[in-house]
């Protein structure tokens, strides 16, 4: 139970102009009109309203001192956290020479008369470089039924010349028939054009505008050596007459096939499923037919901020003292990369860049330290101290009198008004040669606002409790979202029992780690539910450094059990089926979620078993539903719809926690 706070004075206005009022008789006995509208009443309420203030000022008090208890442990807002987004660049035309988008490139919004542009700036610089075609191999998955090489090499040369044509696959192309473009120099991250002359003769039997391929690029990767490439178009409509393939390249590695190294791009016929017959997706009766090759960059992509660059900005002159302030001239200030610090330039003496501390705890008289605080942009050089014999203590170098200050580069922005939508990014702010649009092909993610003084009171505890070590469950959570507070959505630290000791190692603690997803209330794909590898990495540095010697940490991410439901009921009458079906998905996909499910909405507790009347219960009371004549959950796959035998109960492991399938809603 919390200790109850007690209210210093609980007067309101109302109850001091009532007391004022019962006073009137005891001291002025003459006085009989007690309405509104005597001026003496008026007098009453105005000191009333004047006390009212005081006693709110008064019971302000206790907050002043949880407040200044805060800043003598060293807690401060945190700083708001930017959005990333990749940005892919394009070219006018391709180029022979390789084109360079320097770095700290801005691009921004659509700039509108109620809202201002958001500004992105890159991250590092891009090149993109003419892709360097040096073969061309087609692969047979069956050669033994085609009597032909598994591998076949093309001339290059002769295609890029329109001199001869081949078959792009088997006679009647099988699944896992592929063909290979190979490059010289590593097409990273690009935008690439293949131009194909293709017999409109050949490739016969699929449906133009769903054909069976799929593109892909080596990884260089021995266990995932493909990874698929984005179609931005494809006018060859299926390899089946003369056209051209975009595609967005994902990020390369050499490999070698056949028996010559290179970086690969290819086309796979692939396996067509049942959802996609039903579409119309038709398998190759002939192979499509290539009479000529070539290769084009169209773009590139980099990743870019949410932020803007400030450069060389003068803060100000010293004055000579201790413990000067001074103030940046744009807030919020994001977390400080290399290069971006603070030169103090003195008159006759070249430039020093003075150092960012957390405090001046550890500071000597000699030491060029100088404190700033991110929310407000305030820049604070050491204190001087009296010591108890009366001499005066420096906490850090003082800039000499008259120096004059510049920061040399800091960004500004950050904040969730840069988790903006796909495609919303497309204004260039500055001209670049070849260059003509912008756009980002996904949504930018992970801005976060500045933490708000409630937030920081709320971590004062866990603070306390920790004291910056990981010994408890608790600590290891605490200190997990403190490392990580944008990438994090939920951790849980299990630590098994002393009777569990024989069936894992002493002294294991397991960390499990659900990141922050767009739209976390909605479907989620399986891929968000994975916590990135820098971010784990980060997360295992953070805690190595906090845990005891003993412990040994394994950081993972939970066992995701994939729920489907399939729900049959009847909708009043008079009600749009569409809003009923949507209402009723959007409360599954809510519940049986890992980061708002489960009945209190902070995500399905760990371990925790799934049965079929909890479900019954989450669609209690939706609008516009008469009656659910039945209901059946099934454990299926991610993104997939139920299947296989229905279940009353789903039991999970310590370590599990389950999430969205695709669920089903019939009419009856």
């Amino acid at each position: 139970m919390t200790l109850p706070a007690p209210v210093l004075d609980d007067r309101k206005f109302q109850d001091l102009v009532d007391e004022a009022k019962k006073r009137i008789p005891h001291y002025c006995k003459e006085w009989t009109d007690h309405n509104v509208s005597d001026p003496g009443v008026t007098l009453i309420e105005l000191f009333a309203w004047m006390t009212d203030i005081l006693l709110y000022r008064l019971n302000r008090v206790p907050d002043l001192h949880y407040v200044r208890m805060m800043e003598m442990l060293g807690i401060t807002l945190a700083e708001p956290v930017p959005a990333r987004v990749p940005i892919t660049f394009w070219l006018s035309k391709p180029q022979d020479v390789p084109v360079t988008i320097p770095a700290d490139t801005e691009v921004a919004t659509t700039q509108t008369e109620t809202q201002a542009s958001i500004v992105f700036t890159t991250d590092r610089a891009l090149t993109v470089h003419p892709p360097e075609l040096k073969a061309i191999i087609h692969r047979i998955a069956n050669p033994e039924e085609e009597g032909r090489k598994r591998y076949s090499a093309q001339n290059v040369r002769r295609l890029d010349a329109g001199f001869e044509g081949f078959e792009a696959f088997s006679s009647v192309p099988q699944v896992d028939d592929a063909l290979y473009f190979g490059f010289e120099n590593d097409l990273s991250e690009h935008v690439v054009g293949i131009d194909l002359d293709c017999d409109p003769a050949g490739g016969a039997g699929i449906d133009p505008t769903l054909p069976p391929l799929t593109w892909e690029a080596s990884t260089g990767d021995a266990d995932e050596r493909w990874a698929e490439c984005e179609i931005e178009t494809d006018t060859t409509r299926g390899l089946n007459g003369p056209g051209r393939v975009i595609i967005h390249v994902p990020v390369m590695g050499a490999s070698k096939i056949g028996r010559v190294g290179g970086y690969w791009i290819r086309v796979r016929v692939r396996e067509i499923d049942d959802e996609e017959k039903e579409a119309g997706m038709r398998p190759y009766r002939v192979s499509p037919r290539i009479r000529r090759a070539q290769a084009a960059a169209w773009g590139g992509r980099a990743p870019a901020t949410h932020a803007q660059l400030i450069s060389r900005e003068f803060v100000g002159r010293s004055d000579g003292s201790p413990g000067q302030r001074f103030n940046l001239m744009r807030t919020p200030v994001l977390e400080r990369l290399d290069g971006e610090t603070l030169s103090v330039q003195t008159e006759g003496e070249p430039p020093v860049n003075w150092t960012e501390v957390r405090d001046f705890s550890g500071s000597f008289a000699e030491d060029r330290h100088y404190t700033l605080d991110g929310v407000t942009g305030e820049l604070r050089f050491g204190p001087a101290v009296r010591q108890p014999d009366g001499t005066m203590k420096l906490y850090g170098a003082v800039p000499p009198r008259g120096a004059n200050l510049l920061f040399e580069r800091y960004r500004t922005g950050g904040g969730q008004d840069g988790n903006v939508d796909r495609g919303v990014i497309n204004t260039l702010k500055t001209a670049i040669p070849f260059v003509s649009r912008v756009s980002n092909r996904a949504p930018a993610w992970g801005g976060l606002d500045t933490e708000g003084l409630e937030a920081a009171k709320a971590r004062v505890p866990g603070l306390l409790t920790s004291r910056d070590r990981a010994v408890t469950e608790g600590d290891f959570e605490f200190l997990a979202r403190r490392a990580l507070p944008a990438a994090i959505g939920r951790v849980k630290c299990l630590q098994p029992r002393p009777s569990e000791a024989g069936r894992v190692d002493p002294g294991q603690v397991f960390v499990l780690v659900i990141p922050r997803v767009p739209n976390p209330e909605g479907l989620i794909e399986a891929a968000h539910l994975e916590p990135q590898e820098a971010d784990l990495n980060t997360l295992t540095d953070y805690l190595n450094e906090r845990r005891l010697l003993t412990t040994r940490l394994d950081i993972r991410a939970p066992a995701y059990t994939w729920i489907a439901a399939r729900v049959r009921l009847r909708a009043a009458p008079g009600a749009d089926p569409a809003v009923v079906e949507r209402n009723v998905l959007d409360r599954l996909y809510k519940y049986i979620n890992p980061l708002h499910g489960g009945s209190d909405g902070t995500g399905w507790p760990f371990g925790r078993d799934l049965y079929a009347s909890d479900v019954y219960q989450c669609l209690q009371g939706t609008p516009n539903v008469q009656f659910i004549r039945g209901l059946e959950i099934f454990i299926s796959k991610a993104g997939e719809g139920p299947s296989g035998d229905p279940v009353e109960t789903v039991e999970l492991l310590a370590h599990g926690v389950i999430a969205s399938g695709n669920h089903e809603v019939d009419f009856v």
